[in-house]
């Protein structure tokens, strides 16, 4: 072969390198994710996680570009659901308690007092009442592939230690929006005030409310005792689990390889956040307290209390959810 014929060659297969180069790269697809908070809450770093994990294992064929504070939402949590049911999300990882307004069903991990620990919410997630919530999900147009945690939420406030239902009376509490939230802090004598989480720390500083609940991690992560609010109850009222889903339409698109990979890593990123999240619990606590907030911590009999004085909240929401899923989350938390 003499030089003009190898070169000729050598150019054909750089030109072909090329188009198979363009072609794959062609192929390749961004989808993506929604999360309310960024990669400095667990919440965040799920979603991360999940985006890491999905390029590793296909080669950057399909990536997921996370897009935090709910910015694909203009800032409405609650409008999350809606917008991947619709298309104008693909993917997201959200809170039962954001897509509650849309899902009856997700309202079962915020009923009052209801998940007494951990190992009663893996039981729910993990038996047949999570397979419920999941159906329940799907029927209204997204494939949900695993849970995460947002963890047990408490309460803090600028007033005082509260240890009693009669320590909540009047005060203004900043709540979600969703109308149990709504039920069950008029239920306990406080003022519930609903706003968004862009709009909950300006109203804390001001003093336009006197307190909020969240999980510790988003109490630490925020600096929430920085906006006056000193005094934190640990009440564990409710479980806030995360949900990895994908829009249905965007799944269907998808191959079963791409929705395998997007399935194990979705369960892989959301134990991985979970298990992250229980350990750090105690070390953000002791954080906590350090920066000199005054931590109430409930004897059973206060507990009690809490749990009597909200029970009409029970009788109100569970034939929303729905008795049998209430009913088989109640047999799964007795059974753990």
């Amino acid at each position: 072969m003499n030089s003009a014929s190898r070169i000729s060659r050598l150019a054909a297969a750089v030109a072909g390198a090329a188009v198979l180069g363009a072609a794959l790269s062609a192929q390749a697809r961004e989808l993506s994710i929604s999360t309310v908070l960024p990669d400095a809450f667990p919440w965040g770093q799920a979603a991360e996680k999940w985006a890491e994990l999905v390029e590793e294992r296909t080669d950057g064929e399909l990536t997921l570009r996370v897009y935090p504070n709910s910015q694909l939402v203009n800032g409405d949590q609650t409008r999350e659901f809606s917008a991947m049911r619709s298309g104008l999300i693909d993917m997201a990882v959200g809170s039962t308690i954001n897509w509650s307004p849309q899902v009856p069903e997700l309202n079962l991990f915020s009923l009052p007092f209801f998940m007494p620990d951990e190992a009663a919410v893996d039981a729910v997630t993990g038996g047949a009442a999570g397979e419920m919530v999941f159906e329940a999900i799907e029927t209204r147009g997204v494939i949900p592939l695993a849970w995460g945690e947002n963890g047990f939420r408490q309460l803090s406030n600028s007033r005082g230690p509260i240890d009693s239902p009669e320590d909540l009376d009047g005060l203004k509490i900043r709540v979600v929006g969703s109308p149990l939230f709504q039920d069950t802090f008029t239920a306990l004598g406080a003022d519930p005030t609903q706003m968004s989480w862009t709009d909950a720390q300006p109203a804390l500083t001001t003093g336009a409310v006197d307190g909020q609940e969240n999980p510790l991690s988003v109490f630490d992560v925020a600096r929430i005792d920085q906006v006056g609010q000193e005094y934190l109850t640990l009440w564990n009222y409710m479980n806030d689990p995360l949900i990895f889903a994908v829009n249905q339409q965007v799944w269907e698109t998808l191959s079963e390889e791409e929705r395998e990979i997007l399935r194990e890593t979705a369960i892989e990123a959301g134990q991985w956040e979970i298990e992250m999240t229980r350990e750090q619990e105690s070390e953000r606590l002791a954080a906590i307290q350090e920066r000199g907030v005054e931590v109430t911590e409930l004897t059973a009999e206060q507990h009690g209390a809490f749990v009597n004085a909200t029970q009409s909240v029970h009788d109100k929401w569970i034939p929303r959810i729905g008795q049998d899923l209430v009913d088989t989350a109640r047999e799964a938390i007795e059974a753990r």
